[in-house]
């Protein structure tokens, strides 16, 4: 054994001997009892401008999943100036960033890039530049404040215990990017991962989340219904889809009221209807999409089980022939999002430092999804909302509204947060765990 070995074994037993930190204030400014600053640095103006720039540039040139190009090389270009090492290509237009000594622990932060496929209608300076096009959910915020916060730490880095992974993930809506991250294997050392989303209805300076289910899984379905078209005046010659699907939209509410428990929230949503073109003719054929939800797998798995038996037997009620498709390639279906136990008293504990306790608010279970799951099925992760409103300034439309809104003045604590919940983790995993020789991050 190594001097080096010894010297670190003698540390850990003299910790534990003598209930102090293995990491004093003196050798780490991460510890409990040294919270760093990262708030106030955050707000400087060197990182603060540097992070609202960033932000309106892929404001002004949104691109929709896996053909985040443009956005991926700006973030490489950050990086890049940074002094950061990254991989690239990960999940087609993904890029994966290292911060620290390049060995273990590993603590991972996550921010989405996509845009949606939205006409912004929000006039202002930085509007899209691409038509159909929209930043309308935050995701050019959040990539903004994990630049800050790589910003943040890479100044403090010879502080980090350990290696923080930066993770700019593709195409999250709709299009499982955070599988694909997963696929890849760039994440397989990690000890924990986390990540934030803004929310236009919580104050400026305030977080909110929980502990177990925050998002729903979530899936998509799509059905034909097949009858023989005809002349509207002569019904008794045709058979009508557009009457089945009539029936199949109202069982399927049915199945929410009377089949669900009250207590186990689930939705079932049809938001598209596409069939017949004239007044006067009955259609051969009727299709309808939509949405469904729940907050565990049993229930979500139940559900669409009892949508195709609805649809297909509703439609034979009617003498048509239903197929369903619930896009299992193209859609694959998302989880429920449901953050770690152990995870949510760390996060209480590092939000209340950096933000003060009346600012970390707790949370109901929200009905949408969220693909950060996916890292959660994988290892333990949480997520948790950062507030943007300022009423006595304006109320912010919601998210995929096409006047959405980012409060910039939301960034500071979001890259604050991102760099504190990362750093002091890496203390937290040492003092748990003895340091020994591992693997370097390229072999992630």
């Amino acid at each position: 054994m190594t001097f080096f070995k010894w010297l670190n074994l003698f540390i850990i037993f003299s910790s534990i001997l003598f209930a102090t930190p293995i990491f004093s204030d003196s050798t780490s400014s991460f510890t409990s009892n040294a919270i760093p600053k990262f708030l106030d640095l955050a707000k400087e103006p060197k990182v603060f401008d540097w992070m609202v720039d960033i932000r309106r540039k892929i404001h002004e040139n949104p691109e929709l999943g896996y053909e985040e190009f443009e956005t991926s090389e700006l973030i490489r270009t950050k990086l890049d100036q940074l002094g950061i090492s990254y991989k690239h290509p990960v999940a087609v237009t993904g890029v994966i960033g290292y911060i620290g000594t390049g060995l273990p622990p590993f603590v991972a932060l996550r921010a989405d890039m996509d845009a949606l496929p939205m006409q912004e209608l929000l006039e202002w300076e930085h509007k899209s530049k691409v038509p159909g096009k929209m930043h309308a959910c935050g995701h050019d915020a959040h990539v903004a404040m994990l630049l800050g916060a790589a910003k943040i730490l890479k100044e403090h880095e010879k502080d980090l215990q350990g290696t923080v992974v930066l993770v700019f993930q593709p195409a999250e809506e709709g299009g499982c990017g955070a599988k694909k991250i997963l696929d890849a294997g760039v994440l397989e050392n990690v000890s924990a991962i986390f990540g934030l989303h803004v929310l236009h209805n919580i104050p400026l300076g305030e977080v909110a989340s929980r502990s177990g289910p925050i998002f729903a899984g979530n899936g998509f379905f799509e059905a034909t219904i097949s009858g023989r078209g005809g002349h509207a005046a002569l019904p008794q010659h045709s058979i009508d889809p557009i009457l089945a699907v009539s029936n199949v939209i109202v069982s399927l509410q049915q199945i929410i009221s009377r089949e669900i428990d009250p207590l186990d929230s689930q939705v079932v949503t049809v938001a598209k209807i596409r069939g017949g073109g004239a007044f006067n003719v009955i259609p051969d054929s009727v299709t309808i999409g939509g949405t469904f939800r729940a907050f565990s797998k049993e229930s979500f798995m139940q559900l669409r089980h009892r949508i195709e038996q609805v649809i297909t037997g509703q439609a034979a009620v009617q003498r048509c022939n239903a197929t369903v498709n619930f896009f299992d390639e193209e859609k694959p279906i998302f989880p429920p999002t449901v953050n770690d136990g152990g995870l949510h008293d760390y996060f209480q504990t590092v939000a209340r430092s950096l933000l003060g306790a009346d600012k970390v608010k707790g949370m109901q279970p929200m009905m949408g999804g969220e693909d950060f799951a996916f890292y959660q099925e994988a290892l333990p992760g949480y997520i948790f909302l950062l507030g943007m409103e300022e009423v006595s300034v304006e109320r912010l439309p919601s998210g995929h509204s096409p006047y959405f809104k980012v409060n910039e003045d939301a960034l500071p604590y979001g890259a604050a947060l991102h760099a504190s919940l990362a750093s002091r983790y890496l203390v937290k995993l040492h003092q748990e765990v003895p340091v020994v020789e591992g693997k370097y991050h390229d072999e992630l």
